[in-house]
């Protein structure tokens, strides 16, 4: 089933970079999991808000306006049985979509779910869940905690 963005996700693609919006509008034609975007250019009292409540954890997120005018970051949630749901099942395969898209249209993306390069991990969710849990335990190991963000995607 091919799935379509909708008039909430196109409006919350305004602003962001064209790289990075020709990656979302591939990802949902390939995607075997529907989802909206959930986020994309915020201002900066939207950013306060996100680091206050800890949904963010810096004020110079990659959804603000980067230097070149335009935001670099989006997040992209599952929507199931006509709601959005942070569910990690359902977040690899939009994650394996965005790989996919990106590596057609040759831009290099980083996923929140390990905070690396995508191209680096296969496109499948066995793939996706190993690297998620591989950064988690490398952030352990470092005395440093992780901040899995598995929904977020930004120009690397």
């Amino acid at each position: 089933m091919a799935y379509v963005l909708g008039k909430a996700s196109l409006k919350e693609l305004e602003g962001v970079h064209p790289k990075l919006v020709a990656v979302v509008k591939r990802a949902i034609q390939i995607s075997a999991q529907d989802f909206s975007v959930h986020d994309g250019l915020r201002t900066a009292e939207e950013q306060r808000r996100y680091v206050q409540s800890g949904v963010s954890k810096t004020m110079n997120s990659m959804h603000r306006t980067q230097a070149d005018g335009f935001g670099h970051a989006v997040d992209l949630v599952p929507y199931i049985n006509g709601k959005l749901r942070w569910e990690w099942p359902a977040i690899y395969p939009i994650a394996a979509a965005v790989r996919i898209a990106s590596q057609e249209l040759g831009v290099q993306i980083r996923w929140g779910g390990t905070w690396g390069n995508l191209h680096d991990i296969a496109a499948d969710p066995v793939s996706m869940n190993r690297a998620v849990q591989a950064y988690v335990t490398a952030r352990q190991k470092a005395g440093k905690s992780a901040f899995i963000d598995g929904p977020h995607y930004e120009l690397a």
